[in-house]
C-alpha cells in the first residue's frame, strides 16, 4: 500500500521539479543569458564599455536602441567565464503605470506569483521579483519595476531586470581569488575606526 502511495507522489514532484527548469526565463529583446557578448556586436555601443565600479569582474555595455524600449545595457563577466552575459537590464519606451500592471498581469500567468516584493511602501518604486533554477542548476532572477520618482537614484518609468545571480557570484569568487590584496582594502578597520567616533556633527547637515 505505502509503494503505491510513494509512486504517484514522487512522479507529481519530479512533474514540479521539471516545470520550474521548464519555466526559468533566459532570454529577452533578442538577448540570451549565458550567451557570449560576442553574437551582440550588431546590438551594442561598444565605445560605451567599461567595468562597473566596485565589481571590476562584471562590465556593462549600452545596447543601441531597440524597438519599444527607451534604453537597455548588457553586463558580462570579466574573470570566471570572460565575455559570459551574465545580466540585462532593459528600460520601456512606455512608462505608465497602466502598461506595468499590464506586464505584470502576463508575469504572473507566465511565471506564477512573484517570489518577493522589492518596492518601496510609499508605492514611489514597485518591484517584483521572480526567482528560477534552470537545468544547469543556475539561479535566476527577474525583476519587473515600475517608478514614479524621478530622482538621482531612481528614474521614472518601467524597467525589466533579468540576471544569472549564481554566475555573478562566480566572478566575484574568481575576481577575489585572482586579486587577494582587494579582498578587504580599507574597510577593514573601518568599522574599529567607528568605534572612536564621538562627534557626530560632520555627519549632520547644517
Amino acid at each position: 500500500m505505502k509503494s503505491r502511495t510513494i509512486f504517484p507522489i514522487f512522479f507529481v514532484a519530479l512533474f514540479f521539479h521539471s516545470l520550474s527548469f521548464a519555466g526559468a526565463p533566459m532570454q529577452i529583446a533578442g538577448i540570451r543569458l549565458g550567451a557570449p557578448i560576442n553574437e551582440y556586436k550588431d546590438l551594442i555601443k561598444e565605445e560605451t564599455t567599461l567595468p562597473i565600479r566596485h565589481m571590476e569582474y562584471i562590465s556593462e555595455v549600452e545596447m543601441k536602441p531597440l524597438e519599444g524600449y527607451k534604453s537597455g545595457y548588457i553586463f558580462y563577466g570579466n574573470c570566471s567565464k570572460p565575455g559570459k552575459i551574465v545580466k540585462v537590464k532593459l528600460k520601456y519606451l512606455r512608462d505608465d503605470r497602466e502598461f506595468f500592471n499590464d506586464l505584470l498581469d502576463i508575469f504572473k500567468k507566465k511565471f506564477g506569483k512573484a517570489t518577493e516584493f522589492k518596492g518601496d511602501p510609499f508605492g514611489g518604486l514597485i518591484a517584483w521579483k521572480w526567482s528560477f533554477i534552470d537545468e544547469e542548476k543556475n539561479r535566476i532572477s527577474l525583476i519587473l519595476q515600475h517608478s514614479s520618482v524621478d530622482e538621482e537614484e531612481y528614474t521614472s518609468g518601467n524597467s525589466i531586470k533579468m540576471a544569472i545571480t549564481s554566475a555573478i557570484e562566480k566572478e566575484r569568487e574568481c575576481y577575489k581569488a585572482k586579486h587577494p590584496e582587494e579582498k578587504t582594502g580599507e574597510r577593514v578597520g573601518s568599522k574599529d575606526k567607528l568605534k572612536d567616533i564621538k562627534d557626530l556633527d560632520k555627519f549632520i547637515p547644517q
